[in-house]
């Protein structure tokens, strides 16, 4: 393994009042101590995200949580350049919300969904309130087999944690019919977990990997991140220039 650095785009909007953002550099510091696993970040705020080509050239995109973003826009355009490029992209919490939403709108022409918590006044929803905050909850989540959340974390049932009183709702049948598989879901049938078949690297929870333990052993969907992050950058530094 090289110890040259992936470059990451963590995409949100950082403050020290979100648990999430503080637990970043920790993870990062252990990544590359126990698993040399190099990783060289930059913060990307949401309103920065917003410019053409701003995470195009990174070697992974984490949408962390800490909505509602200062810019939507942003969010939305980092995830589309993600998708659309083939980086390895991780999405937690409204990391997910916004992924499904970009998806909603750019690949199942659902232009109009909307997130509940930055539009309440929309006609068509596809992130509303949880019938049952999760803030502050620890929850099961079965994981199906075969698919890429289980091949990363190694298990179909794990208990993840949550910081969080929004997610996926409606139109699931059309994100389905239109690519997107949802691989884990919680005891009641509720999605969790979502990714893209046929991407490099594309994974989402609704559940915080990065609040797991006390942050000096990274989450397996963090490490998984980043060895996708690490393979892409020995891939584009193998390509000719030019």
């Amino acid at each position: 393994m090289t110890d040259s650095a992936a470059r990451i785009a963590l995409v949100g909007d950082r403050s020290p009042s979100v648990v999430s953002h503080t637990r970043v550099p920790r993870l990062l510091d252990a990544l590359a101590d126990r698993d040399r696993l190099v990783l060289d970040a930059y913060w990307i705020p949401s309103e920065d995200a917003a410019a053409e080509g701003a995470v195009s050239g990174f070697d992974a995109v984490w949408v962390l949580p800490g909505s509602p973003y200062r810019s939507e826009e942003g969010v939305l355009e980092a995830i589309r350049t993600a998708r659309v490029e083939g980086i390895p992209f991780l999405g937690t919490c409204a990391g997910l919300q916004h992924a499904l939403l970009e998806y909603a709108r750019n690949v199942c022409g659902l232009a109009r969904v909307a997130h509940a918590e930055t539009d309440p006044d929309a006609e068509d929803f596809l992130i509303e309130p949880l019938a049952c905050s999760l803030v502050g909850h620890e929850g099961v989540v079965v994981v199906e087999p075969g698919s890429l959340a289980q091949s990363v974390i190694g298990s179909e049932r794990t208990v993840e944690r949550y910081f969080c009183a929004y997610g996926p709702s409606r139109h699931l049948d059309t994100l389905r019919a239109h690519g997107m598989r949802f691989s884990g879901y919680d005891e009641d049938g509720h999605v969790r977990i979502a990714e893209l078949p046929g991407h490099p690297f594309f994974l989402a929870s609704l559940f915080q990997p990065e609040l797991s333990g006390d942050g000096s052993r990274p989450h397996p969907m963090v490490r998984a991140l980043a060895r996708a992050a690490v393979a892409h950058a020995a891939l584009r530094e193998a390509q000719p220039a030019g």
